[in-house]
């Protein structure tokens, strides 16, 4: 293709790409260089009839002034990425000199707020994407073997969970697993335990986080799977049937190689989306048993003081642009590998 059609071809979408996706990206990071500028306090002497007292108060004017002369705050380099909250480098030197065993060092650094998100999301990543793989591609196996009459009616109820809204979903969810809900309530009476609360124990919270990403996302998954079985050889399926393979032998040496491509994709889209968790811990409020990086961002957005700390957020903004990155690194060269070979 010539040069100047390649161009006239892709400039839209390198245009769309730079001004919604890497200038945000470079503000954002700007962001995280800066911190709030500290309250301006000053002693105020209060005299009356029987004598004077002094009292710290915060000057607004003097406060509001510099916030309006310097917007982005005040200069803190790689201070908010290094500090507790964040990356706390500080304190995991802290923690191994005072860990005797790999156990208390893991424990020490899971107390911290960015590894314990961190540890939750890596978790419900590496668990969720690979089930959801592997559920929609035999959920597709299954729907593609269904009489045609069947097929159109089961589409549709599988791809449901995709449909409802995530919030919304692990609202419903929620309810279902409280005490008085359907599946709360038939636990409490299977068990004879009237006490019995799915929402109290962290496991069993992360648990249903964790059905509840597989549920809303096999459906994607099963969609592409089912649209890629569409374009399987025939001919190489029933030259596979005349040399006496099985149903599972065709599935391993023709659907499977053929399907890989597809996976490959199905397997970026999910790391990345799973990795960004955060409807269903609001959905769930779960927070005080799960949190993940995305729900950091959003709890430095809304403090309770009133404050928005914009640098944290940006911080954590930057990290977990970083914490995706390496998750699509493999892939992404493996894919790279397949392509050369391939070519």
């Amino acid at each position: 293709m010539p040069h100047r059609t390649f161009i006239s071809f892709i400039w839209p979408s390198a245009l769309a790409m730079m001004l919604f996706i890497a200038l945000p990206i470079i503000s954002v990071a700007i962001q995280s260089l800066y911190i709030q500028h500290e309250q301006v306090i000053e002693t105020v002497k209060n005299c009356g009839p029987f004598g004077c007292t002094e009292s710290v108060v915060v000057n607004v004017e003097a406060t509001e002034k510099i916030r309006a002369e310097q917007p982005l705050g005040r200069f803190n380099a790689l201070g908010t990425y290094t500090n507790r909250n964040h990356l706390a480098f500080a304190e995991i030197a802290a923690a191994w000199k005072a860990s005797a065993n790999w156990s208390g060092f893991f424990a020490a650094i899971t107390n911290l707020p960015f590894y314990k998100a961190l540890f939750f999301t890596l978790s419900y990543t590496l668990v969720v994407t690979p089930l959801v793989i592997l559920l929609g591609f035999f959920v597709a196996l299954a729907v593609n073997r269904l009489p045609s009459i069947f097929k159109g009616p089961t589409i549709f109820f599988s791809l449901l969970p995709m449909i409802v809204t995530p919030l919304i979903g692990s609202l419903i969810l929620f309810w279902m697993i409280d005490a008085k809900g359907i599946i709360g309530g038939s636990l409490q009476l299977l068990f004879d335990d009237p006490d019995l609360s799915l929402k109290a124990s962290p496991t069993l919270t992360w648990i249903t986080l964790f059905v509840y990403g597989v549920w809303h996302h096999a459906p994607f998954a099963f969609v592409v799977f089912y649209a890629g079985l569409q374009t399987v050889p025939k001919d190489i399926l029933e030259s596979a049937m005349i040399d006496g393979a099985n149903r599972w032998q065709q599935i391993r040496h023709v659907v499977i190689p053929h399907l890989i491509p597809l996976g490959v994709f199905i397997a970026l889209i999910q790391l990345m989306d799973n990795f960004r968790v955060f409807e269903p811990i609001v959905g769930f409020n779960a927070s005080a048993s799960a949190t993940s990086l995305s729900w950091i961002i959003y709890n430095d957005l809304r403090t309770g003081d009133g404050t928005t700390l914009f640098g944290s957020a940006a911080a954590t903004s930057m990290l977990t642009i970083l914490g995706v990155a390496i998750l699509l690194a493999p892939v992404l060269i493996r894919a790279w590998r397949a392509n050369q070979r391939m070519a």
